[in-house]
């Protein structure tokens, strides 16, 4: 039994299966995430976002969508489902009859007496996303019709129709190779089925809308570009895979990719185990380096508070990782020396790390070794704080830390309204003077 399910009652509520989504991360950095319906609702949304680096190491969205159709004795249904305003066309999500995740996400449509089935694999060591599509019963053969929505564009942005756009694509094996704008990868879409074809008509579907984005207030409306569409023939009990990649793939592996894939993620044993999953997904091996994502699919990896914040639950505790924790933390005291040191308007985050390396001596790692090797981040730390070394805060002759910058947020209360914070917190703030109180005592204590 699926660990994760929704039935047909549920799928086709609009208002209630909007606000349940597919959330898929892998070690690259990359993400897939979409509501449960793959209709979009945030400008985060889509099938195939991956990091940059050649961009400054942020996320890319590359494939919003996919829209599906089944083409059976010259009538065709669409299975897909966007919104333009307060419109919701093609309805697609009226055909759905089941969905599942586990161990990955599966969507099943009903139309007539054909019974159609979606899956969809985040490749976990390259950015690559796999969608496997299964006819599971028909009376009669069926052209399966895909149509890609591009993006090409950070997720924090949108994307407008515009004559900058390379609309057209290079044929590669099994697809087509494209790429909207200079300096972008490649977005190879490729299908397993030797016999499909590629119809080369690009046009842009404009005006779609991200209902969450407009109930916060937020610029909601986008314009992706379709390339053309794939076409090919399935009959019952047959099955064709989609890929989507930053590499060429041999088209003829890509079923046992997919299928190799789905194994290798094994099926959800219960909370606990859907638990640890969720944690790993939150550290990416981006280049080879271990950071801690800070939230997906918003913030960005490798941050300095959120870090120190969650490596002990998620390395120690969750994946049971020393030899993790370490090599996460290693990482962040490399990358974040200014912050940790000399400037940061999170001016408690520096001092988080005294709880982080409490927690790893209380999981049970020496405490001499741990000493040994961070004591010296520790002292350096505590010294950032005495007076003339930070702009933003300084230790006071009463002991205590004061903090302020006009016009500066200085701690984790740091959100703005027309170019001001609306929570400055000059003075003693007492959370980020229990952290160096405990800070101190830890290292009196160590030394």
């Amino acid at each position: 039994m699926a660990f994760i399910k929704f039935n047909k009652s549920e799928l086709v509520n609009i208002a209630y299966s909007l606000k349940r989504e597919i959330l898929c991360a892998n070690k690259t950095g990359a993400y897939c995430n979409t509501s449960i319906l793959t209709c979009n609702t945030r400008r985060y949304h889509g099938l195939l976002a991956v990091t940059l680096d050649r961009f400054g190491g942020d996320r890319y969205l590359l494939l919003s969508g996919v829209d599906e159709s089944l083409v059976v004795k010259g009538k065709q249904f669409n299975l897909g489902i966007h919104c333009y305003g307060d419109i919701y066309e093609p309805r697609g999500h009226k055909y759905i009859v089941d969905f599942s995740a586990d161990p990955v996400p599966q969507i099943t449509y009903k139309v007539g007496e054909m019974m159609f089935r979606k899956s969809i694999l985040l490749a976990q060591d390259h950015d690559q996303v796999l969608i496997k599509y299964e006819l599971l019963s028909s009376p009669a053969p069926v052209k399966l019709v895909l149509k890609p929505f591009l993006a090409f564009r950070n997720t924090h942005s949108l994307t407008y129709q515009n004559s900058e756009a390379n609309t057209r694509g290079n044929a590669i094996q099994g697809g087509m190779s494209f790429r909207m704008y200079a300096n972008f990868p490649d977005l190879n879409l490729q299908i397993s089925d030797s016999k499909a074809k590629f119809v080369n008509e690009p046009y842009w579907n404009n005006n779609i809308t991200y209902s969450d984005e407009y109930r916060r207030g937020f610029d909601c409306r986008e314009d992706l570009l379709v390339p053309g569409w794939f076409e090919c023939s399935l009959k019952e009990g047959g099955s064709v895979v989609l890929s989507a990649s930053l590499s060429q793939e041999e088209t003829a592996s890509l079923k046992r990719r997919f299928t190799s894939g789905v194994k290798a993620i094994g099926e959800i044993s219960g909370y606990r185990d859907q638990l640890r999953r969720c944690a790993d997904s939150l550290i990416t091996d981006h280049n080879g380096r271990k950071k801690i994502n800070a939230g997906l699919t918003w913030m960005y990896t490798g941050l300095l508070r959120e870090t120190l914040v969650s490596l002990s639950g998620l390395a120690l505790y969750g994946l049971d990782s020393p030899k993790m924790f370490e090599e996460i933390l290693d990482n962040l005291i490399a990358d974040q020396q200014e912050r940790l040191f000399r400037r940061t308007t999170q001016v408690e985050a520096p001092l988080y790390m005294a709880c982080t390396l409490q927690d790893y001596i209380d999981y049970g790692a020496d405490e001499k070794a741990v000493w040994k090797k961070y004591g010296v981040i520790m002292r350096g730390i505590i010294e950032s704080y005495l007076p003339g070394e930070r702009a933003e805060i300084a230790m006071q002759p009463n002991g205590l830390l004061w903090a302020q910058k006009d016009g500066t947020a200085l701690t984790w209360m740091n959100a703005y309204a027309d170019g001001k914070p609306v929570t400055e917190r000059a003075g003693y703030q007492v959370e980020t003077n229990a952290l160096w109180y405990n800070a101190i005592c830890f290292v009196l204590e160590m030394e």
